[in-house]
Order: C-alpha cells, then sequence, then structure tokens
C-alpha cells in the first residue's frame, strides 16, 4: 500500500487516506487476518514491504500502538488519518470477532469508491483540456493577433469595425487589466481549495452539487449507489438493518438522502417491512425494493445491496458519457465559431480593401 497521504502529523485532518490508500490498507489487513497472521505481526509485514517514507511512520505508529496493548480501531484513530466510520466498522468488528470480513467489506467499499471518482474524473478531463486549449486560442487572438491586423487596417486608410473591433477592445481591457484578471483567477483557484479541504468549503461544494440543475439528478444517482454500497458493506460485515442504516447515515454525504434514511428508519419503527420503507422514503425505485424483499427471503440482501450498487455505478458511468458526449462537441462547436467569426471579421473587410487598391 502506497500511502502516500500518511504520517504528515497525527490528527491532521486534511492528511487523511485517500479512497484508494484506505482500500489497499484494508485489503491488505484482510489478507493477513484470513491468514491466520496476528494483526500485530501482519502490520510488521507490512513496514517491511512499505517503499513510502510516509506509509512506512503510519504503520508504525499503529505498531507502536499495538505494541502496548491497544486496540486495533484505536490504533487506526491514532494516526489521524482513517475516517470515523471506518473507526467505528473497525470497533464493531473487533467486538464481535469479524474484523477480517469488516476488513474485506471496506476494502470492496473503497475500491468501489475509488472507481467511480476514476470514471467521472477521466470523463470529464480529456474535453476540459481541449476547452481550456481553445479558449487560450481565443484569448491569444484577441490579445496579440487583432492589434497587428488593426495596424495593418490603419496603414491602408481604414480601420476595424463591428465584431472584430468589439472583440479587439475586449482584448484591450484583459491585457490592461491582466493582474486584476489573475488575482481573480488565484481567488477562484483558493476557493477551490479550500471547497476541497475544509469541511465546510466541502458541504457548501456538495450542496451546490445536490441543488444545481445540471448535476442534482447525478448527485442524486451516486448517492443512492453510495448507500446501496454501505449497507451491503454493513450487512456483510453481520450488522442487522438499524445498526447498517445508522452507519449508513454516516457514510452518506448527500443531506437528502440523510433525511431519506431518516424517514425510512421511522416508518420501519412504525412497523413497515425494509423493503416498503425503502420505497416509500424513496431512497429506491420499487423495483430495487423487490429485489431487497427477495433478497431477505433468500437470505441474501448483502449479495442484493451489492447488486444494486453495480446497477447504480452503471447508470452513473452511463450518464457521464452520455452528458460529455453532448456537452464536448458542443462547447468545441460553440468556441470554434467564435474563432472562426473572429477571423472572417477581419479576414473579409482586408480582402475587400486589397481587392479595391488592386
Amino acid at each position: 500500500m502506497e500511502a502516500t497521504g500518511a504520517g504528515r502529523g497525527s490528527g491532521a485532518k486534511k492528511d487523511m487516506l485517500t479512497n484508494s490508500e484506505i482500500s489497499a490498507f484494508c485489503a491488505q489487513i484482510a489478507m493477513i487476518m484470513k491468514s491466520g497472521i496476528p494483526i500485530s505481526e501482519g502490520v510488521s509485514i507490512m513496514i517491511e514491504d512499505q517503499k513510502n517514507p510516509q506509509g512506512r511512520q503510519m504503520l508504525e505508529q499503529i505498531g507502536e500502538f499495538l505494541d502496548t496493548g491497544g486496540a486495533f480501531y484505536a490504533a487506526l484513530e491514532h494516526t489521524g488519518k482513517f475516517p470515523q466510520y471506518v473507526i467505528d466498522m473497525t470497533e464493531m468488528g473487533e467486538k464481535t470477532g469479524k474484523l477480517d470480513n469488516v476488513m474485506d467489506s471496506l476494502y470492496t467499499y473503497y475500491e468501489r469508491e475509488e472507481a467511480i471518482s476514476k470514471n467521472i474524473r477521466s470523463a470529464v478531463a480529456y474535453p476540459m483540456v481541449m476547452i481550456v486549449m481553445m479558449l487560450m486560442v481565443i484569448i491569444v487572438l484577441i490579445v496579440k493577433v487583432l492589434p497587428i491586423f488593426n495596424d495593418v487596417f490603419i496603414q491602408l486608410g481604414s480601420e476595424m469595425s463591428g465584431f472584430s473591433r468589439g472583440m479587439m477592445e475586449m482584448g484591450q481591457v484583459l491585457s490592461r487589466y491582466s493582474v486584476v484578471f489573475i488575482g481573480i483567477l488565484f481567488v477562484v483557484v483558493l476557493l477551490i481549495l479550500l471547497a476541497r479541504y475544509t469541511k465546510k468549503g466541502q458541504e457548501v461544494y456538495q450542496s451546490f452539487k445536490q441543488n444545481f440543475f445540471a448535476t442534482r439528478k447525478l448527485m442524486d444517482k451516486m448517492a443512492s449507489g453510495r448507500f446501496a454500497s454501505a449497507m451491503a458493506m454493513m450487512l456483510s460485515s453481520g450488522l442487522d438493518i438499524d445498526q447498517s442504516l445508522d452507519m449508513a447515515h454516516k457514510l452518506v454525504a448527500n443531506s437528502k438522502t440523510r433525511e431519506k434514511i431518516d424517514k425510512c428508519k421511522d416508518l420501519m419503527k412504525d412497523g413497515e417491512s425494509f423493503s416498503s420503507a425503502i420505497v416509500n422514503a424513496d431512497i429506491f425505485s420499487g423495483v430495487y425494493a423487490r429485489m431487497i424483499s427477495v433478497g431477505f427471503k433468500t437470505g441474501s440482501v448483502d449479495n442484493v445491496m451489492n447488486k444494486i450498487a453495480d446497477m447504480y455505478d452503471d447508470e452513473i458511468q452511463s450518464r457521464v458519457e452520455n452528458t460529455i458526449a453532448v456537452l464536448e462537441p458542443t462547447l468545441v462547436a460553440v468556441l470554434s465559431i467564435i474563432m472562426g467569426m473572429i477571423l472572417l471579421s477581419v479576414m473579409m473587410p482586408l480582402m475587400g480593401i486589397m481587392t479595391s487598391i488592386g
């Protein structure tokens, strides 16, 4: 496990392990336990194999804590690198004697989380790079190229007008106040970093994505998929439905889905079955609820939840790809038209002047 985010100050929330790092760590612990190796000895083996200095430092912290007789979940908490629900799940696993199953479930959960994030990043990266490059070309055109054409027009006894002149004046404003625009860009980047690395920023960012019309449906699907994945993890770890709902509530960041989970718990208290409460709380559709009902009858609810989570993953991937497939050519076409209009607004009058002179 290359725990690149580990070991840089105990308890520093900003140094939390990433999804992929948590997944790799849990997979190794599960494998060690299933091999019959004690955790303290297994951590020692992991330290020997660890090449990353920061990852080694974190593992050494865990090993030292275990050597003093501390519990494994307390050792994880001591490092300050693991989310609270990982610690809570580990504590539950230790107390029930199902730590290997819990680690296996956490590995599967975080592996799925990382796969979703990676798919979205890879789908968005290429069109974003293309759009940024085209915007840079447009900026160079209006800031550097149009003034040169304007000088040519002046030398020929004319001047630019209409659209081309407006774009040139915009370029002059960009050039004149470049320091201001760079400052605004710096502030925007700073706000993005705050949204990424601070709790309050993440809450504001999540709220924006949940309510913005273009991302609302996608975020709802992601929240439902995360809920299904979390329930699969809890149930396969030996928790009952009520405990699983409580833990899933901690895992799901979407405030609307949390409200639905609370509603589901209230409905169950009133005597409704879990599958019925799921539908009435609007967490899943009727089809998924029927799948859960069948899962209860066959004793495989965790497998059904895993299947539902996989189906949501496919839906999310398909939705992202379809959105990008429509958005990418549209934005490229719009930017290409703008570039073409700029060039034509300059070249056509220039050709007319050259023809009249000829």
